[in-house]
């Protein structure tokens, strides 16, 4: 089945086109990314399986015309890779936020539409971005089936104690104020890749799952269900990420708000925008180049880095507490992947559990690699996500139960 999956982002259209064969055979045809939408300097990068990289500069006014960029580049006569649109089976959408509407991937229909916009103030620089992507396919590809796969739906099995917050509880029943999570789907991935290159069965583990990026998160694991997670209501919550500050107190909003004399949305972009690395750094919200200014002894990088170190060893320890027991640890994201560092120190932190980190597999970068000891008690692994893959995994079963 030939599945093309979406991820559209506020002024992006990141696409990969898929050859499912089975669940686990498949090829990649081909992916890219238009970018820039709405700015002159609008662009398309597109790599067909085989060819060279194509780079396009061209006006794309909407999302609307980036879909149809996109699609043309995949049927193109010298770079693409399909005779004619009619040879895209289906599509398959990343949604960052279902609330509690969606516990797993879906079929689009006006209902579904509905609950994803309902969720726009939940995710308000990605689910609009989303609709318009759903809405730019169906006018494109009209007669294709479309899936939606949240982000938030791998979550839906933590208990009311973890995800509640202690607000009036009308709070919670009339606006879904609660904790969804996020990265999901990455999340989910992550841990059952995981779990099979350290040896574990996913339905008797107790796994955190790191995925540490621009935008960061921790996950519990038990028996392959998500029982806790470090984001919340949005992806504010939690870690620091490249900008935005993570877990904060709420008084301390309110008072910068009156100090300030502050509206909501500039508020708003200060702790979504203007935080996190880039706030505390004031200079990038880039993990790379504040690599570089820690290493070059930039006071301030080196904060940030000792910041989110110790983070990640206090949320993974309380999950540790939470589970009872702690059979693994898999680092994943762009940062998560790639900085060795990171990885070292937090699970140094870990000696008293039983984990024992294998220092030389650990310098390894963006390649699935087990870097505990064989005798540690705990597992540890840099494990490459793949959410475009789950994506049209799921997008492949629902449109095999429609036809069935």
């Amino acid at each position: 089945m030939i599945i093309l999956v979406i991820n559209c982002g506020s002024s992006s259209i990141k696409y990969q086109l898929l050859d499912m064969k089975s669940h686990e055979v498949y090829d990649l045809l081909a992916k890219g990314i238009v970018e820039m939408i709405g700015l002159e300097s609008a662009r398309l990068q597109h790599t067909s399986s085989g060819k060279a990289k194509v780079v396009k500069d061209l006006p794309i006014p909407d999302h609307r015309v980036g879909m149809q960029v996109a699609l043309e580049a995949l049927i193109d006569k010298e770079h693409g890779v399909l005779q004619s649109f009619e040879d895209i089976e289906a599509v398959g959408h990343r949604i960052v936020h279902g609330a509690d509407f969606f516990a797993g991937s879906v079929l689009v229909d006006e209902e579904v539409l509905s609950k994803i916009e309902f969720c726009n103030d939940f995710a308000p620089l990605h689910n609009p971005a989303h609709l318009l992507g759903i809405r730019a396919c169906q006018e494109v590809l009209p007669s294709v089936p479309q899936v939606v796969t949240f982000d938030t739906a791998f979550h839906q099995t933590m208990p009311s104690y973890a995800y509640m917050y202690a607000l009036p509880y009308k709070c919670y029943e009339k606006y879904h104020i609660r904790r969804y999570g996020a990265h999901g789907t990455s999340h989910q991935f992550v841990a059952n890749k995981g779990a099979k290159m350290v040896g574990l069965d996913i339905a008797d583990s107790k796994i955190v799952t790191c995925h540490i990026g621009n935008g960061s998160s921790i996950t519990a694991t038990v028996n392959g269900r998500s029982i806790d997670t470090s984001m919340g209501l949005t992806p504010l919550e939690g870690l620091i990420m490249g900008t935005r500050c993570g877990d904060v107190d709420a008084n301390a909003i309110l008072y910068l708000m009156r100090k300030e004399d502050m509206t909501v949305d500039q508020m708003y972009r200060l702790v979504n925008k203007e935080s996190g690395f880039l706030g505390l750094s004031e200079k990038t919200s880039d993990a790379r180049e504040m690599d570089e200014l820690a290493n070059a002894g930039d006071p301030k990088a080196k904060l940030v880095f000792k910041m989110l170190t110790f983070q990640m060893i206090k949320y993974i320890g309380a999950y540790a507490a939470a589970m009872n027991g702690l059979d693994a640890v898999f680092f994943t994201g762009g940062i998560g992947e790639h900085n060795s560092r990171l990885r070292r120190r937090v699970c140094e932190n870990f000696s008293y559990l039983g984990l024992k980190l294998d220092y030389e597999a650990n310098t390894a970068s963006g390649v699935d690699t087990v870097i505990s000891l064989p005798d540690s008690q705990v597992r540890v692994a840099l494990v490459t996500t793949d959410e475009e893959l789950v994506i049209a995994r799921d997008t492949m079963q629902i449109v095999q139960n429609l036809n069935e």
